[in-house]
């Protein structure tokens, strides 16, 4: 029961972070994985949302529109085209997720090694089950038709 109220404070959380933005979750999490990888190829944002190409450009699209990533052609390679965060981008995740990182750093400071290495191995053991059980549902033929 923990684990399932705790699921939906990160989704009320999220559902609040994506309204202060202005964007819906689906592109909340594309901006998620921006922020967090550095600039990305649609192609890499494709997978990591596992979205149709066709979906992740409107995704793109759409957050370019609100000023929080551009497309930049990549130094390396003038042909391919990258998706970054950018200044508003950083300073709104500075804003939101920031007080929260603050907080469980402050919460874990009470724990100790042993307690923190427990909680590691929770949290890892609960992501990979997590998204192995994502998958085969994902896998699955519709339930209700």
């Amino acid at each position: 029961m923990l684990c399932r109220l705790l699921q939906q404070s990160f989704d009320a959380f999220d559902e609040a972070a994506a309204a202060r933005l202005g964007v819906n979750r689906t592109d909340l999490r594309a901006l998620d994985v921006v922020l967090g990888a550095g600039p990305v190829t649609a192609g890499e944002l494709t997978a990591a949302l596992r979205l149709s190409p066709a979906a992740t450009t409107t995704v793109i699209d759409r957050l370019e529109r609100s000023g929080l990533v551009a497309r930049t052609r990549d130094s390396t390679n003038r042909r391919r085209v990258l998706v970054e965060a950018t200044t508003a981008a950083r300073a709104a995740e500075r804003e939101i997720y920031r007080p929260v990182g603050e907080a469980g750093l402050h919460a874990l400071a009470r724990y100790d090694r042993a307690q923190l290495e427990a909680i590691l191995d929770f949290l890892t053991t609960a992501r990979r089950l997590q998204q192995e059980h994502a998958e085969r549902v994902a896998a699955g033929p519709l339930l209700i038709p």
